[in-house]
């Protein structure tokens, strides 16, 4: 009669899953940037992903295509934004900015996706609520 000792994998089950749960919350986007707090209604991103452009405060841009992690220059960053706008025209194009850049960085960054070809441009922000006087 052959057994088959299923403890050993329990036990592997439960190491991947705590490794997994640990290891997924620092799988966000890799630039970090201290976002402006303002209170606004969040987006609904869920059926499609967005094309977010992030700004660091030295000035420099991220695409999140191809390699998010690398910055970008003008004319590359014009190209493959314009080439994602013209698979799916519908998709969302965000800005996300470091509150202390300047904002003629953020300026550039907004007119280079619109000449990408983008109908409007969004801006991410962290939330936080609005003061009783600014809701009235």
């Amino acid at each position: 009669m052959g057994e088959i000792n299923v403890v050993p994998y329990i036990d592997v089950m439960l190491v991947l899953l705590i490794i997994f749960m640990v290891t997924a919350p620092l799988l966000t986007q890799g630039i970090e940037v201290e976002l402006p707090k303002v209170g606004a209604e969040p987006m609904d991103t869920e059926a499609t992903e967005p094309l977010v452009l992030t700004v660091d405060r030295d000035g420099r841009m991220f695409l999140n295509v191809v390699e998010p992690d690398q910055a970008v220059d003008a004319g590359v960053l014009v190209q493959r934004a314009a080439a994602v706008i013209r698979r799916s025209p519908e998709k969302p194009v965000l800005v996300r900015a470091d509150t202390n850049t300047a904002y003629g960085h953020v300026a550039l960054a907004m007119r280079l996706l619109q000449d990408a070809g983008a109908p409007s441009v969004g801006m991410v922000t962290d939330p936080e609520a609005l003061p009783e006087a600014a809701r009235e």
